[in-house]
């Protein structure tokens, strides 16, 4: 895979398909390119140039000391698809991306089209908090393999572990198996625990789309829904699922993103 050198990282990146239209997406916590693969074909499909990589401290890309933040990721963002000349692209950013994916927006509104928040926040409140600080407590303690199997139970919903079991444990021995250090996690981790956007909402300018896993418990729907509230004239679709609704049903999650593409698109 290619890598560009920009902000004196390497980003390891896939820029697919010939479409007139680029999609940039954006990952979550300690997640790499592939995580997209449920949904690249599809896109690529529907006619799409599609842009994936691995954020710093992920996969192939450089892992720098930390702690990161949300705008620190969105500067890489930007400087890869400045890199690539990119513009009047949309933008999707999922759970950790998709804060990634505010900050790019309030920077950088002049590059989109279009920008999808997938089961992200504003702000983590209270809950949230105090999940991610017990995160960071186990991951010293017990390992980040220990903590991502973890993740996977908030990540799934019941019927998916009842009637897919499968797909769970193959789910669970790859988070298990995750090959980032405790350094790189904590400090991707500190994004989304200082992540806040909640007083600069109103300044998002592009077309927009919030976008929650039906039974989310991981990123509570409750707090997608503020992020929708927050940012005027936003969209608002749920899809089944729960916070890993882009693997567990993305179908679904593939065309409610699609066809908003689809919108803002002419």
């Amino acid at each position: 895979m290619p890598t560009a050198h920009v902000n004196d990282i390497d980003l390891n990146y896939v820029l697919e398909g010939e479409g007139e239209q680029t999609i940039v997406l954006i990952n979550g916590l300690a997640d790499d390119l592939v995580s997209w693969d449920f949904q690249v074909p599809a896109l690529l499909a529907a006619g799409h140039r599609v842009l994936r990589f691995d954020n710093r401290g992920i996969g192939e890309s450089s892992a720098p000391a930390g702690p990161y933040t949300s705008r620190m990721l969105a500067d890489d963002a930007k400087a890869l698809v400045d890199h690539l000349g990119l513009r009047g692209f949309h933008l999707m950013g999922v759970s950790m991306g998709g804060m990634i994916a505010q900050e790019y927006a309030l920077a950088h509104p002049e590059d989109l089209r279009s920008l999808t928040l997938a089961c992200t926040y504003a702000a983590p409140g209270e809950f949230c908090s105090r999940m991610f600080a017990m995160w960071a407590d186990l991951a010293r303690g017990m390992g980040v393999p220990f903590v991502m199997r973890d993740v996977s139970l908030w990540a799934f919903t019941v019927p998916f572990f009842e009637t897919r079991t499968a797909d769970a444990a193959e789910f669970e021995d790859a988070m298990a198996g995750l090959p980032m250090s405790l350094e790189a996690y904590l400090s991707q981790l500190n994004v989304i625990q200082q992540h806040d956007t909640t007083d600069r909402l109103g300044q998002v300018s592009v077309p927009t789309l919030v976008l929650a896993g039906e039974e989310d418990i991981l990123i509570p729907v409750r707090l997608s829904r503020r992020l929708h509230d927050g940012i005027e004239g936003s969209r608002w679709a749920t899809v089944p699922g729960g916070h890993a609704c882009l693997w567990e049903s993305p179908d679904p999650f593939n065309t409610t993103f699609l066809d908003f593409v689809q919108t803002t698109s002419r």
